[in-house]
C-alpha cells in the first residue's frame, strides 16, 4: 500500500493509464482495426463476403477487387440497402487507403450490418500483396 500512497508513483500510474487510453482511442473510435489482406481473402472465400468499394466511380473503373460492388461513400447511407439486402451477410469494405472504408464500416455497423469490415490499407495493400484486381 505504501507504493500507492506515494504521490510520485500515483502520477506515474496516471500517466501510464492516460497514455494507454490515448493509444487505444483510434481503435475504439473507428470500430476496430481493419482486416489484413489475408483475413480479407479468408472472409471472401470462407464466408462469401460481399465486397463494397466506397471509392468514386472513376476510381472504381481504374481497378477494383473481383466481384466488388461500387457505392461511393457519400451514397452509402441512402443506398446500401439496395446493394446489400441481407444485413447478416459479411461485408468487406474497400477504398484506396483504408480511410474511407473505416468511415463506411462505422456507418454500416450503425445501420445494423454487424459483420462489416474495412480492408486495412485499402486497394493499395491488396495490390501490394499481389492479389487480383480487375478493370
Amino acid at each position: 500500500m505504501k507504493f500507492f500512497a506515494d504521490y510520485t508513483n500515483l502520477a506515474l500510474i496516471a500517466i501510464a493509464l492516460v497514455s494507454g487510453g490515448l493509444l487505444a482511442w483510434p481503435v475504439f473510435k473507428r470500430g476496430g482495426k481493419g482486416l489484413s489482406t489475408m483475413e480479407a481473402t479468408q472472409l471472401i472465400n470462407r464466408k462469401g463476403a460481399v465486397i463494397l468499394d466506397v471509392r468514386s466511380s472513376e476510381e472504381f473503373a481504374g481497378g477494383h477487387l473481383p466481384q466488388a460492388r461500387n457505392l461511393p461513400l457519400d451514397d452509402v447511407e441512402g443506398k446500401v440497402a439496395q446493394v446489400i439486402k441481407n444485413k447478416a451477410a459479411p461485408v468487406l469494405i474497400v477504398c484506396k487507403s483504408g480511410q474511407r472504408s473505416a468511415k463506411a464500416q462505422s456507418l454500416l455497423r450503425s445501420l445494423g450490418y454487424a459483420e462489416a469490415f474495412s480492408l486495412q490499407g485499402g486497394l493499395a495493400a491488396w495490390q501490394e500483396a499481389g492479389l487480383p484486381v480487375v478493370k
